[in-house]
């Protein structure tokens, strides 16, 4: 059974068709990237399959849900349990610790004690190697240390998915080869499943698919 399954997926923005009826389907543990031109519909269509963004035709389903069936708050419930997101800017809050910015999804969740989520944060920030910086504000941290901040929060929930907009287009090429590495270890030691939009192609080659998306169409 895949873990996500989009059908026939369409978007409008006033008179532009950005998306032409894209369909995907991503195994558990699998690494996809979606490549193609700026313009050309990828974050739109990764938006769609977060549940940020609605469809006008087409249904996602993620972990045998129907996602866009529920009401507006089980949605949002569903995003926080079972979706992680990292994007291009890690957009941390500035004035909270590493720490504080990886545990966020947890505390906005309530489904687990402090002492749960704190233990669960300390774990993921010593995974990505980033023990000795969990006091640390973001402008203390570099930039491959704030993505990775970044990434131990989308994994705080242990979700399902982790939906990945260009992730290294803020680094440098050797900072941006380490997190691509890291998420095929994540991959690798916990079963983590991405969907990655990238123009990065050195990352795009790693994947276990490469897609190509063009003027709203998925053409491989």
């Amino acid at each position: 059974m895949n873990l996500l399954q989009a059908n026939g997926i369409r978007r409008t923005y006033g008179s532009l068709q950005v998306l032409k009826g894209i369909d995907l389907e991503v195994k558990r543990g699998e690494i996809v990237a979606i490549v193609g031109p700026s313009g050309a519909g990828k974050s739109t269509f990764l938006h769609i399959l977060g549940t940020l963004d609605r469809p006008e035709e087409g249904q996602v389903f993620i972990d045998g849900v129907n996602v866009f069936g529920q009401k507006d708050k089980d949605l949002a419930r569903f995003r926080n349990e079972k979706i992680g997101f990292i994007f291009q800017f890690h957009n941390l809050l500035a004035e909270f610790t590493a720490l504080e910015n990886v545990c966020m999804p947890g505390y906005i969740n309530g489904q687990i004690s402090e002492k749960d989520i704190l233990q669960r944060g300390k774990e993921l920030l010593d995974l990505l190697g980033l023990a000795g910086r969990m006091d640390h504000l973001p402008s203390q941290l570099s930039g491959g240390e704030q993505q990775r901040v970044a990434v131990a929060r989308a994994l705080l929930n242990k979700p399902a998915i982790v939906l990945a907009d260009e992730p290294s287009g803020n680094l440098d090429s050797h900072t941006a080869l380490d997190l691509h590495q890291l998420f095929f270890k994540l991959r690798n030691d916990i079963g983590q499943t991405f969907i990655i939009v990238t123009h990065n192609e050195e990352l795009a080659g790693m994947a276990d698919r490469r897609l190509i998306m063009q003027d709203g169409k998925m053409l491989s």
